[in-house]
């Protein structure tokens, strides 16, 4: 793992174990040492790129994220990422750190300068000593909750996913934060989480949710979750892994659902859901994810249920590219071959595809009935 320690930073590190660090980071802009602590993946490497996790209320939430974060990983429902928390408990330093003014909703001169130093300090030496990659989520509770609003305010949010548990929400936040989701340009995934029972900021958050879900634009996606079960204190502990399948749903495999409701009903050709898919990975993410075959293979079935056959030829190529020691690139490019009237060229493709290794479904057997087929149909 690369590290890098900046000059103007003094940094005393505790080595939890190979993945966890805790440090005291010295912060110019607040005047003050800051516990943070780090979760870096167990296989981390330069060669590639990891979203940056930004969790407040460490003491609280950072392990549950740190866990959720390897769990999703291991399971391909989430890329690798880097945690980063910052520690808030010691004499109430959250309320300091998060603190607004109330004729205004904001933030104190304090607030102003933790701002800073999330901003300003402790993103940017992140970024600067590993791979971070474009995507960063922010997660909160309750008054840090309502912080982590703040950076929608930038002309650029610094933040493309936000966790909002239970917030304590700011002098007119309730109507500030609709109105900035209406207006931005970028793909923002905002999460708000509530527990059921009564709160003092209750109708004021039912508000704010009623406004961003009529929302309507592609670049927004918003989700609510409220919970029956938990009151204040648990419900810190709901949230993490529902915002986890609602963020990064995207670089999931396509589900049966997934497969049913935007393939088969969409107007367009079925390699273009592929496509927008991962170039969407690609942009949010900053690396080119390859393409499972669990996706392939659904796209396959898409086109012959929507008899999209067009479709089968970029697929065959990104199957050439993504699994070239295997049939299923020339196999496919075989049937859109056969299927678009093309008998002497597919009969090659399926005489290739019978040379190369079997994948999945499709075995030699399957391409030397293609084969036996055409010379049947054709005399090849």
């Amino acid at each position: 793992m690369k590290k890098l320690i900046l000059p103007l930073l003094g940094f005393l590190f505790v080595t939890l174990n190979a993945q966890v660090k805790q440090e005291i980071f010295e912060s110019f802009k607040l005047q003050e040492r800051r516990d943070v602590s780090y979760y870096f993946p167990e296989n981390y490497t330069d060669d590639k790129t990891y979203p940056l996790i930004v969790v407040l209320d460490a003491e609280f939430l950072f392990d549950n994220v740190v866990a959720n974060a390897k769990f999703y990983s291991t399971h391909n429902r989430m890329p690798e990422a880097i945690v980063v928390g910052v520690h808030q408990s010691k004499n109430d330093l959250r309320w300091e750190d998060c603190d607004f003014e109330q004729t205004t909703g904001l933030p104190t001169e304090k607030g102003k300068l933790f701002y800073e130093f999330l901003g300003t300090e402790l993103i940017p030496y992140l970024e600067t000593s590993y791979n971070i990659a474009p995507f960063k989520m922010f997660i909160g509770y309750d008054i840090t909750a309502n912080f982590g609003n703040y950076f929608l305010f930038k002309d650029k949010s610094l933040f493309n996913a936000y966790l909002s548990i239970s917030p304590v929400l700011a002098t007119e936040m309730d109507s500030r934060v609709p109105s900035r989701l209406l207006d931005i340009d970028q793909e923002i995934f905002y999460n708000l989480v509530l527990e059921k029972d009564p709160t003092e900021d209750r109708q004021r958050i039912l508000q704010m949710n009623n406004a961003i879900a009529s929302i309507q634009k592609e670049n927004i996606h918003y989700f609510f979750d409220q919970y029956d079960e938990p009151d204040h204190i648990s419900i810190a502990a709901y949230g993490i892994s529902k915002a986890f399948d609602n963020v990064f749903q995207l670089f999931r495999p396509i589900s049966p659902k997934e497969y049913k409701e935007e393939i088969l009903k969409s107007d367009e050709p079925v390699i273009a859901y592929l496509e927008a898919k991962y170039g969407m990975i690609e942009k949010l993410l900053g690396f080119e994810k390859e393409v499972e075959l669990n996706d392939i293979m659904a796209i396959y079935a898409g086109c012959l249920k929507k008899e999209d056959y067009e479709s089968l030829k970029p697929l065959s190529d990104i199957c050439k590219k993504q699994f070239p020691e295997t049939m299923m690139g020339f196999y496919f490019e075989g049937e859109y071959l056969e299927l678009i009237g093309e008998p002497k060229k597919a009969y090659k493709a399926f005489e290739k595809a019978f040379q190369m290794n079997e994948i999945d479904f499709l075995t030699k057997d399957m391409a030397l009935d293609k084969i036996d087929a055409l010379k049947a149909d054709f005399g090849y």
